[in-house]
């Protein structure tokens, strides 16, 4: 089991190093709870969680315009610009134009206290450049290390879904991304998702470097496994495993994908969380440290609504776990029998 260390191989989170760089931990910290994610955080809040993180040895970091509708960036730009830039690797998100808008109101889109943009879907060649570029300036940086396309897929954009894969593909969104990371501008690019099948149509016109997946390949399902990650280990293209909690039914708060729990969902995550508990382990250590046994997989970024949850999510992640609760599971049909597991600690 890794530790919140270095990622494997000395990497960044992806296939390609670049020269001189300090790689990201395996654990980082997702930053839509900086933005606000339903629960409204004031500066100092935010501040002291990204200090903690520093403190306990995280430095990878994942952004998004989306998060509080610009907020989220902000206060991580604040938070770690007097910090050596070398020290740490930074992503956000492309995707998205953030447009003035005073008519946005506090609770839009699970945001507690948005700032007054409006996301706007743009993704083509000059879309992606202005986004990027937009992100720079509200980070208060001169680059990113990497740069996910955010929230592509047929779940997310329904019948829009062919109008916004033909501006990624053949109105150049990708061919932006490949420009930025050819002249140095990223170290990095992939997409940053809730759905799996997006990358994997992705990876067959684009060579992306990584890939956020959030909540698809989690200790609550395993359906992306053999279809997807199986393929990136064999690609070299690392996975970054977002939502290790499903949005909180792993963690306790009976949210699944951003809404309540089916109760198909809650009586398997009861029945997981049973074998946890006769085994001495908490459900949430399980969770955080299940997806990382797969080789590619690179880093597993949990998000923190305050210090004490972040040194908890910390604690879990290199908390010692019999290999006995990965073959109960197994055996049981509560997880992929195929699917890698962590070693003894």
């Amino acid at each position: 089991m890794r530790g919140i260390g270095r990622t494997p191989e000395g990497r960044i989170p992806g296939g390609r190093t670049p020269g001189g760089r300090t790689p990201a931990t395996c654990m980082g910290l997702g930053c839509a709870q900086l933005g606000g994610l339903y629960e409204a955080m004031d500066e100092a809040a935010a501040r002291a969680i990204v200090d903690t993180a520093w403190e306990l040895g995280i430095r990878y970091f994942d952004t998004a315009p989306y998060y509080g509708f610009t907020l989220s960036e902000h206060r991580l730009g604040a938070a770690l610009r007097e910090r050596p830039r070398g020290d740490y690797v930074i992503s956000t998100k492309v995707g998205r134009l953030m447009e003035p808008d005073r008519s946005v109101r506090p609770g839009e889109c699970g945001w507690a206290a948005p700032l007054p943009f409006r996301p706007r879907f743009d993704y083509t060649y000059e879309g992606i450049l202005r986004s990027h570029e937009d992100s720079l300036q509200r980070l208060g940086m001169d680059f990113v290390d990497i740069l996910y396309v955010h929230d592509i897929g047929r779940v997310t954009h329904g019948a829009r879904h062919a109008f916004y894969w033909d501006q990624l593909t053949s109105g150049g969104g990708f061919r932006a991304l490949v420009k930025l990371r050819d002249e140095g501008s990223i170290h990095a690019f992939g997409l940053g998702v809730n759905e799996w099948e997006a990358v994997a149509d992705a990876l067959a016109v684009c060579d992306l470097d990584c890939a956020l997946l959030a909540g698809r390949y989690t200790l609550l399902e395993q359906a992306s496994r053999e279809p997807l990650l199986d393929r990136c280990a064999a690609r070299g293209v690392g996975i970054v495993i977002g939502g290790p909690f499903n949005s909180g039914i792993l963690a306790g708060n009976r949210k699944f994908n951003y809404e309540d729990a089916p109760a198909g969902i809650v009586a398997r995550v009861e029945a997981i969380e049973a074998t946890c508990r006769e085994a001495g382990v908490p459900l949430q250590a399980a969770a955080l440290q299940f997806p990382m046994a797969h080789p590619a997989v690179v880093a597993c970024i949990p998000g923190a609504q305050s210090p004490a949850q972040l040194r908890q999510n910390a604690a879990w992640f290199v908390q010692a776990i019999p290999p006995g609760l990965w073959s109960t599971l197994a055996r049981d049909g509560l997880i992929d029998p195929r699917a890698p597991v962590p070693a003894a600690s």
